[in-house]
Order: structure tokens, then C-alpha cells, then sequence
């Protein structure tokens, strides 16, 4: 593989992950990246906050 290919991927899995739709409710929310970036887990604000409310 050469260095070329191997920054493509990477892109595309950088690119994915930063895509802003929340795992747990499908929804496009620009809080899905800044929650990424703070706890690590792709959810918008919303489900974060319900999360912390009812955690089961």
C-alpha cells in the first residue's frame, strides 16, 4: 500500500466519523461533532442529556 492510498483512508474514516448524524436518534444535529470531540461518543445534545437523566 503505498502512503498515498494509505492517506485516502484514512480520510474517508475521518470524513465518516465526522459526518454530524447521531447514532442513537439517526438525526443531523451540528452538537453530534462537538460531543464527539468532548466525551467520545457520536450523540447530539438531546440524546446526551437524556443519557444523563436516565442512564439505563
Amino acid at each position: 500500500m503505498t502512503n498515498k492510498n494509505l492517506k485516502d483512508i484514512t480520510d474517508d474514516i475521518i470524513i465518516k466519523d465526522l459526518d454530524d448524524i447521531c447514532d442513537e436518534c439517526k438525526k443531523k444535529e451540528d452538537s453530534v461533532t462537538h460531543n464527539l470531540i468532548l466525551t467520545g461518543f457520536k450523540i447530539c445534545q438531546s440524546c446526551r442529556l437524556s443519557k444523563t437523566i436516565f442512564p439505563i
